[in-house]
């Protein structure tokens, strides 16, 4: 046999190869061995059959908050987080990125007991704030913000640490967004930078308009404070600015981030976000948000292409966080890919706030593969009907078990 696995009959869209139509997609030794247009089953070990389903580059959330462990519970990020696979997945992602949970102070007990623990991809933005997300106090010291300290950690952890991220600052200075630009600059990293506390005296228009260099990251783009339109509801320049100077906007939907009223239009007016994440914890995941797939959908039915949700939420993420590796089913690539169905039918949608809005189509994940491996399968595709396996699989022949008496 040519191939391990052979995803048959679906429709592939990956952006980066710029492929949106009909193909095959063949998976040996966990890596994409082929995506062509009629790979022959007899070639494969095993087929599954996806017909009528979307194939995608395994999904990439760049904000997640991961830091959950039990010596951290008196942690904003212990309180919150969630532990990556029971909600990676399932919802077709592959590799997540936790924004900040913990800082320099903290990291290698983050990486140690979650990191390095996990079967889900992942990496980090090191907190420019010593302990990270301890409480919302230690995000206000700035006697702990250490541009020098926090790049050597990023230094020793290139293989983890993918930027660093300010979050959560109340003070009316620039100190934790400048510590943590100088911090990029010294570990040649971007910056994320989670502005939740808007203030005149630093206002969002400055952020991007000024403070964040090429490659740098706003999350939360479409939080209520964020002045997206102008009074006869247009898009406002400086968004148009920030972005052609390079600044990323990313979703970070969470669960006080997202409100229709200003993102709607955005996306009306062809102004997406360039990448879409989830700001997935426990505060976010059962009402509002709810998981990935959720959140693509919601810009599917806003009227953001599907092509360009699949780019956002794959090789888009990627390259933000500098793995461009991830993203695309390239041939030699790592077989993670996700399988969607677009579902059909009336569906609602919530924001941040109770917002609802109303849709036709939703997206649900079928079937996720991690480096060429099954790890969800939601109508069991990739198994095997039990009355074909040649008896009792898994159970003990009849000789060998204690029977009771008749």
């Amino acid at each position: 046999m040519r191939f391990d696995l052979l995803l048959h009959g679906g429709h592939v869209i990956d952006p980066k190869n710029g492929i949106d139509g009909p193909k095959d997609v063949a998976v040996a030794a966990g890596k994409i061995a082929a995506v062509d247009d009629a790979i022959p089953p007899g070639q494969a070990a095993k087929v599954v059959d996806v017909s009528g389903l979307f194939v995608v580059p395994g999904l990439v959330d760049i904000h997640v908050h991961l830091y959950a462990t039990a010596g951290n519970r008196d942690a904003w990020a212990g309180d919150y987080s969630i532990l990556p696979d029971g909600f990676s997945f399932r919802t077709g992602v592959t590799t997540m990125v936790d924004t900040g949970s913990a800082g320099r102070r903290n990291f290698e007990d983050f990486r140690f007991r979650v990191l390095d623990r996990c079967a889900t991809r992942t990496y980090a933005f090191v907190n420019i704030a010593g302990f990270g997300m301890a409480n919302i106090e230690a995000e206000q010291n700035i006697y702990d913000m250490d541009p020098r300290r926090t790049a050597d950690l990023a230094r020793e952890h290139t293989d983890k640490i993918v930027g660093i991220k300010t979050a959560h600052y109340e003070l009316p200075d620039w100190v934790s967004v400048e510590r943590t630009i100088e911090a990029g600059v010294l570990a040649d990293l971007p910056a994320m930078v989670d502005f939740g506390y808007f203030r005149r005296e630093r206002p969002y228009y400055e952020l991007v308009g000024r403070k964040l260099r090429a490659g740098d990251i706003s999350t939360h783009c479409f939080r209520g404070p964020v002045p997206c339109v102008d009074a006869d509801g247009h898009v406002l320049p400086y968004l148009y600015e920030a972005r052609k100077r390079g600044v990323l906007f990313d979703v970070g939907h969470g669960g006080g981030s997202f409100v229709f009223g200003n993102v709607l239009p955005c996306i009306r007016q062809g102004f997406y976000p360039d990448t879409i994440s989830t700001d997935l914890h426990c505060l976010s995941m059962n009402l509002g948000m709810l998981d990935m797939t959720t959140t693509m959908s919601k810009f599917l039915v806003m009227g953001m292409p599907l092509h360009d949700v699949i780019r956002a939420s794959t090789i888009a993420a990627g390259e933000a966080i500098g793995h461009p590796e991830h993203g695309h089913l390239s041939v030699g690539a790592a077989a993670d890919v996700a399988v969607l169905n677009l579902l059909r039918g009336s569906f609602g949608f919530m924001d941040s706030f109770g917002g609802t809005f109303p849709g036709d189509q939703r997206l649900v994940c079928e079937l996720t593969l991690k480096d060429g491996r099954a790890v969800w399968d939601w109508n069991g595709r990739s198994g095997v009907d039990y009355r074909q396996m040649g008896g009792a699989v898994g159970i003990r022949p009849v000789e060998e078990r204690v029977m009771p008496p008749a």
